[in-house]
């Protein structure tokens, strides 16, 4: 029995074999026992099966029955996209019906059914939706896990004593992780997806199990370190993962769904807050519950594949994991202007990101409530409407023109965010959030797209490693300059001028991968001899 089923009746003022033609013609690739009609209805994927049967009343009239039926079942996430799946099946039995009685009645056909915003245009397979869905779920997980410290940043910093230019040294400090990722991610070209993002979900477990049991402010900044490393190892093998799985015209719309699955993970941190506010300890929680998540391991398991292009490649002579070919002639120019890009834009993302809790705190004289409240206001619905315009636009207009123009509008809003105050803060803080879901979803794809399977995780992991430095010289610069500039929102704000010069004179020097195939935008070393 299918899991989903959709089914119409219709009625129509034709011969029975003149219906069946018809039938035939538009729908139908095949035929079943007892007369049934089989075809492919198009839809969000393409294990959707049209099923047609068709019951002569009398001579000049017959009955069919239409039935639209989905076989597979969505890992993690079918309690949230089943019931979209299940939608858009619905009015799809609809428009099939529509396009038979107008066939029929020789009117006009109904224009093209267009998904829902969450599904995809182009379908996908059992095994991509599959791949897909784990690899968010992994996301999720390791997000929730890597965003503990910064949403906690204040709490920590009460709980031990510690100074702003303490905390934000120690911040810094956790990104020396990494170094964690770029060997992970440089041995997924080796060894394989799939298992070095199940080594990326246990460390973060183990890492931050520990963390809970931190004496001392070096003691929890040596462990993150590690957490870091294993978060940031985890989110990337799993993008590579998705955007190779995807099918062609849907890279954007597989790294949309990635970034949801992580700010559901970032929400999940973010709701944990108020249980900082009981005493100085309690924020020691959250980590509990992300070593927790080690029990989830082997259901993830269980349900990833290896990645297809991967399996493909390991059974050539290709060299994989080889760092020479990302800084060679072809790939050179692209890993420079990306890293150049990633540095700048990370000198506003990690203080924006780790230190915005503690500026409302102290500036603003927010509660973790109040944030809480904030967050929820400012930062769920609008980085959840720019990451599905991301999605849609990138493959529309290109990544390109996206990642520059909204990048630029994120640095302009992250600017009044910080230095604004009352209502203007909170629409300034909201815009910032959409326009950095979207053009960071833009160039996040590229940084995927724009090498070969071969070097995929290795550029990756150079890539992170650079961006890393530009995190650790926002949080240190935000830091330091704190004091003499009277507050961290200013020196946040300060923070936001290299992310404009990004966008502008930056991002449009990379190469437009969209509408290109991936093995176009980036051919293999055997591809390309």
């Amino acid at each position: 029995m299918p899991q989903m089923l959709a089914t119409r009746l219709v009625d129509l003022d034709a011969p029975a074999s003149r219906v069946r033609a018809v039938i035939a013609d538009e729908f139908i690739t095949g035929e079943a026992p007892d007369g049934v009609m089989i075809g492919s209805p198009g839809g969000a994927t393409d294990d959707t099966v049209l099923y047609a049967r068709v019951e002569v009343v009398d001579a000049e009239r017959c009955r069919v029955e239409l039935a639209i039926a989905n076989e597979f079942r969505i890992p993690f996430f079918q309690w949230a996209l089943g019931p979209m799946v299940l939608g858009q099946m619905e009015r799809n039995v609809d428009h099939c019906s529509s396009r038979l009685a107008t066939r029929i009645e020789g009117r006009e056909p109904p224009p093209p059914l267009k998904p829902p915003l969450l599904l995809p245009r182009v379908p996908f397979t059992a095994r991509q939706a599959n791949q897909l869905a784990v690899a968010s779920f992994a996301t999720s997980i390791a997000v929730f896990g890597g965003a503990l410290y910064g949403q906690n940043a204040q709490s920590i910093q009460d709980s031990f004593g510690a100074s702003d230019g303490a905390i934000g040294n120690a911040l810094a400090a956790s990104r020396v992780g990494a170094l964690v990722t770029l060997f992970i991610a440089a041995m997924a070209d080796r060894v394989g997806r799939r298992r070095l993002i199940l080594v990326g979900l246990v460390g973060v477990a183990i890492a931050n199990a520990l963390t809970a049991l931190s004496p001392n402010l070096w003691a929890l900044a040596t462990l993150q370190v590690f957490a870091r490393g294993f978060v940031s190892a985890a989110a990337v093998v799993a993008g590579i993962i998705a955007i190779e799985e995807a099918p062609e015209g849907a890279r954007a719309f597989a790294a949309s769904m990635l970034a949801l699955a992580g700010g559901l993970g970032f929400t999940v941190a973010v709701v944990l807050l108020p249980i900082a506010d009981f005493n100085d300890e309690t924020w020691r929680i959250g980590y509990v519950v992300s070593g927790l998540s080690i029990l989830l391991v082997p259901r993830v398991g269980r349900h990833l594949k290896e990645g297809r292009r991967f399996v493909e490649l390991a059974g050539t002579d290709v060299e994989r994991g080889r760092a020479g070919e990302v800084l060679d002639r072809r790939y050179g120019k692209r890993f420079v202007v990306l890293g150049i890009v990633g540095f700048l834009t990370n000198v506003l993302n990690a203080p924006s990101a780790q230190l915005s809790n503690k500026y409302l705190e102290d500036d603003r004289g927010f509660s973790n409530s109040g944030i809480l409240g904030f967050r929820t206001a400012t930062t769920g619905f609008t980085g959840f409407i720019g990451i599905i315009l991301a999605g849609r636009l990138t493959e529309a207009r290109g990544r390109r023109p996206v990642a520059a123009l909204f990048l630029l509008l994120a640095a302009l809003g992250q600017i009044a965010f910080f230095l604004s105050s009352g209502p203007a803060m909170w629409v300034a803080s909201g815009f910032s959030v959409m326009a950095a879901s979207c053009g960071g979803l833009a160039l996040g794809t590229m940084n995927a797209e724009l090498f070969p399977t071969e070097v995929r995780g290795t550029s990756n992991g150079m890539l992170l490693l650079v961006s890393v430095l530009g995190s650790a010289t926002g949080l240190v610069v935000a830091g330091q300059l704190s004091d003499p500039l009277g507050g961290i929102g200013k020196a946040i704000a300060l923070c936001a001028l290299p992310t404009v010069l990004a966008a502008i004179l930056f991002v449009p020097r990379l190469p437009e991968s969209a509408g290109h195939d991936l093995d176009e935008i980036s051919p293999s070393e055997e591809e390309s001899t």
